[in-house]
């Protein structure tokens, strides 16, 4: 079958199938709600514990990596997020994961040329480009709190 590049999109267009959007939409909006407010409930038990604000904040965010990454492990982490989508993406249990998932996937490969060398392929980029930006951001930001 020979055809342009405009006939192809429509019937590609035609034959693929159609993606409930709103129905995505909810399901992310809810999860990742539920998940900030599990992390809101968290900070709030530490609190209720003695720890201070910042130290109730902290505590919950490694309570998150912790159980995101226990999850990767045990294949629940991609069992919810096939249902929750983008939901499940709330920053913190989101790169736990994509830390977590090339470790597991390349276990077999050993721990220095597989888990060593491929942790970080999916969040490398993240830490690096993060990194850079913050630099620059964070040198600007302290120059004008000198001023």
């Amino acid at each position: 079958m020979n055809m342009d590049r405009e006939t192809y999109k429509k019937y590609a267009k035609g034959h693929a199938p159609k993606s409930p959007v709103v129905k995505n939409c909810v399901k992310a909006f809810l999860f990742g709600g539920g998940i900030c407010a599990f992390a809101q409930l968290l900070t709030n038990l530490y609190s209720v514990w003695g720890l201070n604000d910042e130290d109730s904040g902290l505590l919950a965010s490694v309570t998150l990596v912790f159980l995101a990454a226990l999850l990767t492990g045990i294949g629940v982490f991609d069992r919810i997020a096939k249902h929750a989508g983008a939901g499940t993406l709330v920053p913190i249990t989101g790169f736990a994961n994509s830390v977590v998932s090339p470790a597991i996937d390349t276990k077999a490969e050993g721990l220095v040329l597989g888990v060593g060398a491929k942790i970080f392929t999916v969040a490398g980029p993240v830490l690096l480009y993060a990194t850079l930006a913050g630099t620059p951001y964070g040198v600007i930001y302290w120059v004008c709190k000198i001023i």
